[in-house]
């Protein structure tokens, strides 16, 4: 294990402006806005803003603001914030992100979540945090043989803890992180203190009664997720059956890799439809420069491929008997019933925030914190 700091070398951020300058942009029709994907004129005005303003120095001493570890897991190279409290006591805690997203999601809640004190909150609630970049993304990337898949993930940063002296500790995710949180708690359940999670998988109920046994808010909620499933899924079948034909343009382009992950971050965000009321344009711009310059597009799709060879791309087929915290953002994809996550997990927690999508720690930083808090606090001892 060594202690590891971001530093991209002159050149590639030279290069990069470059591909930028002479990006050789596709043809449109007028006015269609985002109706055929990213916006032309949007994509366009970020690539120039990228191209010139954009400061990824600025980006490295954010993220190196926080300890960094390298090491290596199962032969994989694994990268990871680890941000221990000063606080004594402090609840070990596993933040997992998930796609497209990077560690970048959670930089505005690392502070609160270590040092609760100096944003107002009680000692009692600190935690120690561990930040891994996910197997074949960023700076844990590329990986280099097959079956990176969630299950196997899951096992990875349960070795992950291990090398960094934790048995025990709690555990948060959404996308991806929520696959591999819910993976975890079912094969490892005495590894997790309690498991919190932002996008919850379950198994769809098997009851003939069982959508007929939802209210009407429940059913708006399924007919929505149902709708983006048809309409909205083709980034996933294209990652999880021909990743590397997708990888060729996403690592040669800076204005593909931007048109393919912006999108994303408008849509599955609570942002009426401008992604810049969710998010800044440098925040934006970090998390896809996060990618581009560790040359980690490609892999980090082929966590579609693998998982879904593997048969491992939705809700564990047991139950996880593990204490669980569920926060149903507004704007998330999937907002399952209650009574279906209950069926399924040891629910102690169960919050619906008022604002906020996919990207919660992103979006809505301090709701986000304080429901992790208000989760963990319930399973202290009294």
């Amino acid at each position: 294990m060594e202690d590891f700091r971001v530093a991209v070398d002159e050149d590639v951020l030279d290069d990069l402006r470059e591909r930028l300058r002479r990006t050789r942009w596709p043809d449109h029709i007028e006015g269609s806005g985002w109706e055929y994907g990213t916006d032309y004129d949007y994509l366009r005005g970020l690539c120039e803003y990228w191209r010139q303003d954009f400061d990824w120095r600025a980006a490295e001493t954010r993220i190196n603001a926080w300890p960094q570890i390298i090491t290596r897991v199962a032969g994989q190279r694994i990268h990871a914030i680890h941000a221990p409290s000063r606080h004594d006591g402090a609840t070990p805690l596993l933040l997992v992100h998930g796609w497209p997203g990077s560690i970048v999601e959670f930089l505005d809640v690392l502070g609160p979540l270590t040092d609760p004190p100096a944003y107002g909150g009680d000692a009692a609630d600190a935690f120690s945090v561990v930040c891994p970049s996910l197997p074949g993304y960023a700076w844990s990337g590329p990986t280099t043989e097959r079956g990176w898949d969630v299950r196997k993930i899951a096992s990875a940063m349960v070795d992950l803890m291990a090398q960094l002296g934790y048995q025990r500790f709690g555990y948060q995710g959404g996308d991806w992180g929520g696959l591999i949180g819910s993976a975890l708690g079912a094969a490892y359940p005495e590894r997790l203190i309690g498991l919190h999670l932002n996008l919850v998988p379950v198994p769809r109920p098997t009851s003939p009664d069982a959508l007929a046994e939802l209210t009407p808010r429940e059913r708006d909620a399924m007919e929505e997720y149902a709708r983006f499933s048809a309409e909205e899924t083709g980034y996933s079948a294209i990652q999880g059956t021909r990743p590397q034909s997708l990888a060729y343009a996403l690592n040669d382009s800076p204005a593909g890799l931007a048109g393919w992950i912006i999108e994303k971050f408008r849509r599955w965000s609570d942002c009426e439809g401008d992604v810049e009321r969710a998010f800044s344009r440098d925040h934006l711009l970090t998390n896809v420069t996060t990618y581009w310059v560790t040359g980690t597009a490609g892999s980090s799709a082929r966590l579609y491929y693998e998982s879904r060879k593997a048969k491992s791309f939705g809700a564990p087929t047991s139950t996880v008997a593990v204490p669980t915290g569920v926060a149903i953002f507004p704007r998330e994809l999937s907002r399952p019933p209650k009574s279906w996550v209950r069926r399924h997990y040891d629910l102690r927690h169960w919050s619906e925030p008022p604002r906020g999508g996919h990207f919660a720690a992103m979006e809505q930083p301090d709701l986000f914190a304080a429901d992790v808090r208000a989760f963990f606090r319930g399973l202290r001892p009294q």
